[in-house]
């Protein structure tokens, strides 16, 4: 049997004549359990707000886009697509050609940026699921249509069911330095099918309309500003865009998800992490009472101390017991805090017991939550190594060696 084990398991197990250190090393396991849960809880927010965010964006972004390294937009004939095509996990994809522009819908006008998509753009994106009002149509009786963003149509007080009056979208003519607006923009009219609201970002900014009227409006006969790819679900993005980029050669820019919104993607991650920390202060607050239940423990045990000392026990087996004294109440609040913050969390994915508003109009109705298996090993090992310490420092400062006892004959 190990005996320092035996001796700190019965020390905070057994029942004792005071039970004032029952209660503080009881005060000490819930306080641990408590923030060792809000951590996993509040990551796991974290977690499915992230992976909300990153979903909506998905819906309007591709998985990789192919640019020019150079200028804004390049012929579509000199892109070698067959390449691109022929590169495993490569399903597809959609030619894309964007400006910004002034719209005017009756008196309302609004800058946005008009995207110009090539007719396949509604099979290979799920923009047709994003749609709010109308319908996902790009052309209606052969004639081009627009997809307005919400953000778009509401600064605008479009109507998608208005077959009277059109969109005016007018863009700057290329070269042209005439001060008269007749002259000095490029005017085409064209109809709104739907309104699609998929993030803000997006809303505010996208008209999105078949990519010939763009080309006729923009004068970009043949050209592009980007490619955007499709891949197959279980393709590796990084790996595809690794192989794209070194076929492709320094001409071209070729970005994943990750890198089309590299600053989105680390805002995110640096708010989750200092979250992370400002609780981890927040535990090392309430590592003190496992201090306190030490030093108390180690005052009402000097009789025993002194009694295994003259048994013959060494100083480091004696602090070895309330070593481990300390490292069963962290644990057991670790371990009890991790099973009630996973048991949050199992129970709002399961029945979204916590709503975002009652009467609000979001995406989803309650808070998202999602457990990454990493979170709750970080969280465990944080709480293991303030344990640890918070363990060994006051046992180490209380408990000296005693004194060597000289006799002097004469």
């Amino acid at each position: 049997m190990n005996l320092p084990v035996h001796i700190a398991k019965r020390y905070l197990f057994s029942k004792k004549s005071h039970n004032a250190i029952n209660i503080v090393s009881g005060i000490s396991v819930a306080g641990v359990a408590v923030v060792t849960a809000a951590m996993v809880i509040v990551l796991s927010v974290f977690n499915g707000f992230e992976g909300l965010v990153i979903s909506l964006y998905n819906v309007f972004e591709a998985p990789i886009v192919v640019s020019p390294a150079e200028g804004k937009t390049l012929e579509l004939s000199t892109i070698p697509i067959d390449k691109i095509l022929e590169t495993e996990g490569v399903i597809g994809y959609v030619e894309v050609l964007e400006e910004s522009c002034l719209i005017r819908y009756r008196d309302k006008q609004y800058f946005a940026r008009i995207k110009g998509v090539s007719d396949n753009f509604l099979e290979l994106s799920d923009m047709d699921s994003m749609v709010v009002d109308g319908d996902a149509f790009m052309h209606v009786n052969g004639a081009p249509a627009a997809l307005l963003g919400s953000g778009v149509a509401y600064h605008l007080s479009a109507n998608v069911n208005d077959p009277i009056n059109p969109l005016q979208i007018y863009v700057p003519k290329r070269g042209s330095s005439s001060i008269d607006p007749s002259k000095a923009f490029n005017i085409k009219q064209i109809y709104a099918t739907g309104v699609f609201s998929v993030q803000a970002d997006f809303d505010l900014k996208y008209v999105i309309t078949p990519i010939n009227f763009a080309r006729e409006l923009l004068d970009h006969e043949g050209r592009v500003s980007s490619l955007e790819l499709a891949l197959a679900p279980k393709a590796n993005m990084e790996s595809v865009r690794e192989e794209i980029q070194e076929k492709l050669g320094a001409d071209y820019l070729v970005k994943d998800r990750f890198q089309q919104n590299e600053l989105l993607y680390k805002i995110m991650k640096s708010e989750k992490w200092a979250v992370f920390m400002i609780l981890s202060f927040i535990l090392m607050i309430s590592i003190f009472n496992v201090i306190g239940s030490l030093t108390m423990l180690i005052i009402e045990k000097k009789k025993d101390i002194n009694i295994l000392r003259s048994m013959g026990a060494s100083e480091q087996l004696i602090q070895r017991i309330f070593v481990l004294e300390g490292i069963f109440i962290s644990m057991i609040g670790a371990v009890s805090g991790l099973i009630l913050g996973l048991l949050v969390c199992w129970a709002q994915i399961q029945f979204e017991v916590i709503k975002l508003n009652s009467g609000g109009n979001y995406i989803v109705q309650s808070y998202p939550v999602e457990v990454q298996p990493m979170d709750v090993l970080s969280v465990f090992l944080v709480v293991a190594t303030i344990g640890l310490l918070a363990a060994w420092l006051p046992v180490r400062k209380i408990i000296r060696p005693a004194e060597t006892v000289r006799i002097v004959g004469e």
